[in-house]
């Protein structure tokens, strides 16, 4: 079975990479996120990415579209539901290559990350999957999430501390104030 994996970065990918391989699956990389702000992280992201890839011997197939402002505009006053459009372009550009590549299924490292919304991340893939005729592969890889933090700090990979859009960049550097974000999700 051949899959893509949708990266959002190095750290995410190593648990679920090593589950997908232990299940006997062709896994290759797929880094497309043009959500991440400002252009250095998005820059330490990719580059962490490609020396994970070097180190897995993962193939990656790198869609370096740094277009901040066309996700930004996507964004502007749909600010609540931002995730879900982050997720869906994210996904549909997964599902889309997929299809291309002749792939037998997409899934993502979305999947992994206990602070993202995992039913909307798994409803958002099916549907995508339906659309372009491609199945998304659900795994809950949620369950590995200390482990591939252990795992990831061994191999001396850069950590992010924020998901990588601007607006979650003001939530986590702007917790404790007394004031809360104006984009927080109600």
């Amino acid at each position: 079975m051949k899959i893509l994996l949708h990266m959002c970065c190095a750290p995410c990918t190593v648990y679920p990479l090593r589950v997908l391989e232990g299940e006997q699956v062709r896994v290759s990389g797929f880094f497309f996120n043009p959500n991440i702000h400002p252009y250095q992280e998005y820059q330490r992201r990719m580059e962490t990415v490609r020396q994970f890839a070097a180190q897995a011997a993962l193939e990656v197939i790198y869609r370096d579209e740094y277009d901040v402002g066309r996700f930004l505009r996507q964004i502007v006053f749909r600010e609540s539901e931002r995730c879900r459009l982050c997720y869906h372009l994210r996904l549909e550009a997964a599902a889309q290559l997929a299809g291309r590549s002749r792939m037998d299924a997409f899934t993502t490292t979305l999947l992994y990350s206990k602070r993202q919304n995992h039913e909307l991340i798994r409803q958002l893939g099916e549907e995508v999957g339906r659309q372009m005729g491609i199945p998304f592969l659900y795994r809950d890889f949620r369950r590995g999430w200390r482990e591939g933090i252990e795992q990831s700090k061994a191999l001396g990979l850069y950590r992010q501390n924020y998901c990588g859009c601007i607006y979650s960049e003001q939530e986590r550097f702007q917790k404790g104030r007394s004031e809360p974000s104006p984009y927080q999700t109600p």
